[in-house]
């Protein structure tokens, strides 16, 4: 039992804390654009593609965490996130769009798990470089409580995802202040790419 108290240290423990309470708390927006990307699919196809596409985020942010000082050097990293999710925030626009025109048909979409899956790993992606970055720094010299400390936020974020994707299949309106969120993010992402650029070329 000391043995273990000892390999558990307190900076360890403070680290893991770290790690979750940030990611939690900059998650927020990718819970949001999680549950637009499977509001339309069937409750079964829904919980499959939070699943596979939460999965598939988790293995991208710990390995891209694990090499995030090599990260800091890619210039323009940022303004591509910025505008891949842009693109997702179209894409989303004119299915919703398409959707109103139908008039509020807004039955299961046929093939659309793949494409949920494949918005919610290019959305958490895009989203997750400041997450990723911050917890990085938080949990230095630990790289198993990083690990561990994303999987734990990622899967509470998941569940966030799911609850919203609920709410929005009752309350359609919500949809759209979905959409502003995820686009007020993409252009805050655009904008501050677009400003690391220029400092670059400006030194």
């Amino acid at each position: 039992m000391s043995g273990l108290l000892q390999s558990v240290s307190l900076p360890a423990v403070i680290a893991f804390l770290q790690v979750v309470l940030i990611d939690v708390t900059l998650a927020g927006d990718n819970a949001v654009v999680i549950g637009m990307a499977v509001r339309s699919l069937t409750p079964q196809e829904r919980q499959k593609a939070i699943f596979i596409g939460v999965g598939f985020a988790a293995v991208i942010r710990i390995l891209l965490a694990l090499v995030a000082v090599r990260l800091l050097a890619i210039v323009g990293l940022t303004l591509a996130g910025g505008l891949l999710l842009l693109w997702v925030c179209w894409r989303m626009y004119r299915e919703m769009h398409d959707n109103a025109g139908a008039h509020g048909t807004d039955g299961p979409t046929p093939g659309g798990l793949g494409k949920a899956i494949t918005r919610i790993v290019i959305a958490d992606l895009s989203m997750s470089l400041d997450n990723v970055l911050a917890v990085a720094g938080a949990a230095r010299e630990h790289p198993g409580i990083l690990v561990m400390g994303l999987a734990l936020s990622v899967l509470l974020m998941g569940l966030a995802a799911s609850l919203i994707a609920r709410l929005l299949e009752r309350y359609k309106w919500i949809a759209w202040v979905g959409l502003l969120i995820v686009l007020g993010v993409a252009l805050e992402l655009i904008v501050k790419g677009g400003g690391e650029i220029w400092g670059h070329i400006g030194h």
